[in-house]
């Protein structure tokens, strides 16, 4: 693969660690379904008012770490699908990094709705991560995701030092939470920088989102009623199948909450995001519905097809397969999609025998 899975990327960049991983304060009530939660999550303490007034801003991440700045960050350098959130809410990166290529002729899915010939890229794969460009765009704030903390997703490790000596950073953590966790701080941190969460696209967003939930929620339900449905999440690269770990991803960690079944990767080394299982044994598990990774790294579909095993599996052979958006913008307008879509899916889909 060309950019590594879910771990922690301070760790030497050996190819297994490559491979192991890979509330908003201003809309009231209509958050409150997925306002602060069990989860835990902090309350940022920027104030996107009083920023834009010339004040100072702060905002304290998912490190525990508080950014300042003497004013409302303006140039901002993120994480493609940290960027596609915030565009999102209506603000704008100037600089992004990581993974946005086309896929098979599509836009990729992680940079979700934005206009990339507006943004300078900074590096699309892992380790990339040009520093005199970082340094020329005279960044206000850096934004990425964590898995877990206190690492910054793509933000190379052997140069995190010059890279945060530039400009104060925001880490957002996406790994063994529920996805209630980062749609919640996403939206503080977007507020903070000055979002108006009361503008009609971020609240259209947010409930098609909660009508999106109570309809997966349904299907689950009903598929439970009717003898079960078992989902594997899955990636691959030449050499392995990797079997997912719900827990230790929020978008499995929530789903599991709305009633879906799911195959329990045990987890193959101390990260604990995945189970490596050798093309060979790639039958170990049963599965009804197959959620594939959908980023330009994963295996594509025509290479999983050349692995026999993948093709006698009881989901493939009942076309019972559906995208991952693993690395999905962590957003209510990202995300009620995906739930829509996986609602569809389990509606359709069958148990196998």
């Amino acid at each position: 693969m060309n950019s590594p899975l879910p771990v922690p990327a301070r760790l030497p960049l050996t190819r297994r660690r490559l491979l192991s991983a890979t509330g908003a304060l201003g809309l009231g009530a209509l958050l409150t379904a997925c306002g602060a939660d069990d989860d835990g999550a902090r309350a940022g303490s920027g104030s996107g008012d009083d920023a834009g007034e010339g004040g100072p801003w702060s905002f304290e991440d998912d490190r525990g770490r508080t950014a300042r700045a003497d004013e409302l960050p303006r140039r901002i350098v993120a994480f493609i699908s940290t960027a596609a959130a915030l565009h999102d809410y209506g603000v704008e990166c100037t600089g992004v990094f990581g993974p946005s290529e086309p896929i098979g002729g599509k836009p990729n899915p992680q940079a979700g709705d934005l206009d990339l010939t507006k943004l300078t890229s900074l590096g699309r794969a892992w380790g990339e991560f040009n520093i005199e460009k970082y340094a020329a765009l005279r960044p206000d704030l850096l934004i990425s995701n964590m898995f877990p903390p206190p690492d910054l997703w793509y933000v190379p490790a052997e140069s995190v030092k010059k890279i945060e000596a530039l400009a104060p950073s925001v880490g957002i953590t996406g790994g063994r939470v529920s996805l209630r966790q980062p749609l919640t701080r996403y939206t503080e941190l977007a507020q903070s920088l000055g979002a108006d969460l009361t503008a009609k696209k971020t609240v259209d967003a947010k409930a098609r989102f909660d009508r999106a939930e109570k309809t997966l929620r349904a299907a689950a339900e009903a598929k439970k009623a009717d003898g079960g449905l078992k989902v594997l999440a899955m990636t691959g690269d030449a050499e392995q199948m990797y079997v997912g770990v719900p827990d230790s991803y929020c978008d499995l960690n929530y789903f599991k909450d709305l009633g879906v079944e799911f195959v329990e990767g045990e987890k193959s080394d101390e990260f604990g995001f995945w189970e490596f299982l050798s093309w060979e044994n790639a039958d170990k598990y049963h599965a009804d519905l197959i959620m594939v990774d959908n980023r330009s790294t994963a295996l594509p579909a025509a290479e999983l097809a050349k692995r026999p095993t993948w093709n006698r599996l009881p989901a493939v052979k009942a076309d019972q397969i559906t995208p991952w958006s693993m690395e999905e913008r962590y957003s209510y307008a990202g995300y009620a999609p995906v739930l829509e879509q996986l609602a569809a899916t389990i509606t359709k889909s069958r148990r196998l025998a």
